[in-house]
């Protein structure tokens, strides 16, 4: 049975990686999931400098999912290369390192600096507030969303991803945006935007009053917007939003997901990742399915 997958000139053994900022860097995990069995492990976000992400209390479990405003904390790029890597580089699995800045200089310096290093993809997170522009995110206009990616296509020296945010009026346009601006591919969707209030203490949930809403109550949105961006777009589309299980991530690339990341479930069952995997292998074995590819595209 094969179920490699090629997502710009990488070869996964599967489709089934990790989705940032639930996985860290795969140490946390390393004792209930074998890392090897992944097609890719997709990082944490990673910064410039040192973030100390937002005050707390920034997660909260909701109906469905969870909201999170941890705000991409991270210790910088340069402890990321020193420690993260390495541990990385010990498993056959695929490295895809997640970007992060509040500027298109802070993006460019992280990705100069993975240059030379052992990874092979970059995915950029383009949900981050732009300083300059307002703190507006800069995956939530087309124009500044094909510049900044122009502009880490000619720094990069691996391929591209870039994760769209589903908090836009038309994911086609954004998804074309990366395109034009020579992604190599894209992937979404990144949280939806969401609120809690304790009524009895009256006040908001989280400090940061909203957060990112992930979780099993996203996935139709997630479906119908990797479906929408797929047929907009002649790059391959990486599918996430409430993936729990094997018949869930074939849902994805039923909708024209060339490979899926599993991401709010490894924080109620660890082993999720290698569950996903187990249940494609299952569903392609119970349709007499002998490649990944046989898998329909609607």
């Amino acid at each position: 049975m094969n179920t490699k997958v090629v997502i710009a000139g990488v070869e996964l053994k599967n489709p089934v990686m990790t989705a940032s900022g639930t996985f860290g860097s795969g140490m946390e995990y390393g004792e209930f999931v074998d890392l090897n069995k992944l097609g890719a492990v997709v990082t944490k976000g990673v910064s410039n400098v040192a973030w100390p992400g937002n005050p707390t209390p920034r997660v909260a479990e909701v109906t469905g999912g969870m909201l999170n405003a941890i705000g991409l904390q991270n210790p910088g790029i340069d402890v990321f290369i020193e420690r993260d890597i390495p541990f990385l580089k010990k498993y056959d699995t695929k490295i895809i390192v997640n970007v992060c800045g509040h500027s298109v200089e802070e993006y460019l310096e992280t990705v100069d600096k993975l240059s030379d290093q052992p990874v092979d993809m970059l995915e950029i997170n383009v949900s981050c507030p732009n300083v300059k522009a307002g703190a507006i995110q800069f995956g939530q206009d087309p124009k500044v969303l094909e510049s900044v990616t122009k502009e880490i296509k000619a720094h990069a020296k691996q391929p591209v991803i870039m994760k769209l945010s589903p908090n836009v009026t038309s994911i086609k346009d954004m998804a074309m945006a990366a395109e034009a601006g020579g992604a190599d591919a894209v992937s979404l969707i990144n949280t939806l935007i969401g609120m809690k209030i304790d009524i009895y203490r009256k006040q908001f949930v989280l400090a940061n009053k909203t957060g990112g809403f992930s979780g099993p109550a996203v996935k139709p949105v997630a479906i119908r917007m990797v479906y929408e961006a797929s047929h907009a777009v002649s790059i391959p589309v990486i599918g996430m939003g409430g993936i729990a299980s094997g018949e869930d991530a074939i849902e994805f690339m039923m909708a024209g997901a060339s490979a899926i990341s599993v991401g709010t479930m490894n924080f109620a069952e660890p082993r999720t990742t290698e569950m996903v995997i187990k249940g494609i292998e299952q569903y392609m074995e119970s349709q007499g399915m002998t490649d990944i590819k046989d898998i329909v595209r609607l």
